[in-house]
């Protein structure tokens, strides 16, 4: 008789075990547990004030957790001292809300940025850099133009190569779309599956967007009150029968209905 020895378990790229956060009398975190293994796409999805931005901040490691820990590649980031924690974020692209682009430099110097702060990269090597980067998001027309130049969409793309030229192992958006068109919503969630595909990244993706969340998930991981109610693979969310997941879903069909018909109006 023939056996065949189990699978080896993923490598975990961030893993969160009982993680607690107040922040006065209000709990932020309650006890939130979540693992992303390496090389996928974990969705944080729940209503305003469910706690995804402060678990963001937690992996970022520019909070600290009253109880419980967050492990980051394998390590504590509430045992790092300053030195251990930039040499961690380093490892990491953000992309928030606002690109945080600054207005004052061009295109190629925004995506050179980085590497001229963090590395002693030469000049001839940043240009290479740099253009292959901006070639790989489809600007490497607009080197030279600033940032107040281009639309919503080109900006995404301005910020989403500087967050991937020192080629991070994690990338994090917080709500990359909000405020976008659904034209620029579309290229957006293209960006967020090419980091994926080109770098091999892990990313974790807070989203108001419950379809895109659906199209790019490996797994979707639901907030409720401090805490992640459910956790799993698109089907198996879409199943769910937890009373949160599905009062989620639900409201967000019915807004949608109402988005739809107010467009058709």
């Amino acid at each position: 008789m023939s056996t065949t020895s189990p699978s080896p378990s993923p490598k975990l790229a961030i893993e969160v075990r009982d993680l607690h956060k107040s922040f006065g009398d209000q709990q932020a975190l309650r006890g939130v547990n979540l693992v992303v293994p390496e090389g996928t796409t974990c969705v944080l999805l729940g209503v305003s004030g469910s706690g995804k931005t402060v678990l963001m901040k937690h992996i970022m490691g520019l909070l600290q957790p009253d109880r419980g820990s967050v492990q980051v590649e394998g390590e504590d980031i509430a045992g790092m001292n300053e030195s251990a924690l930039s040499e961690m974020r380093r490892k990491q692209g953000i992309l928030f809300q606002a690109n945080a682009l600054f207005d004052s430099l061009t295109v190629f110097d925004n995506v050179a940025f980085p590497l001229r702060e963090r590395t002693r990269t030469p000049e001839k090597e940043i240009a290479e850099l740099v253009n292959k980067t901006l070639e790989r998001v489809g600007l490497s027309h607009a080197t030279q133009r600033f940032p107040g130049e281009l639309s919503g969409g080109m900006q995404k793309r301005v910020g989403f190569a500087r967050a991937t030229i020192l080629q991070p192992k994690i990338l994090l958006y917080d709500d990359p779309t909000a405020g976008l068109d659904p034209l620029t919503t579309a290229a957006v969630n293209e960006i967020i599956t090419t980091g994926k595909q080109q770098l091999g990244a892990t990313s974790v993706v807070i989203t108001p967007d419950v379809a895109s969340a659906f199209g790019m998930a490996d797994h979707l991981a639901l907030m409720h009150e401090g805490r992640v109610v459910e956790y799993g693979p698109p089907d198996t969310f879409r199943e769910s029968q937890h009373p949160e997941v599905k009062a989620f879903l639900r409201n967000w069909l019915q807004r949608r209905a109402q988005s739809r018909r107010a467009a058709q109006a």
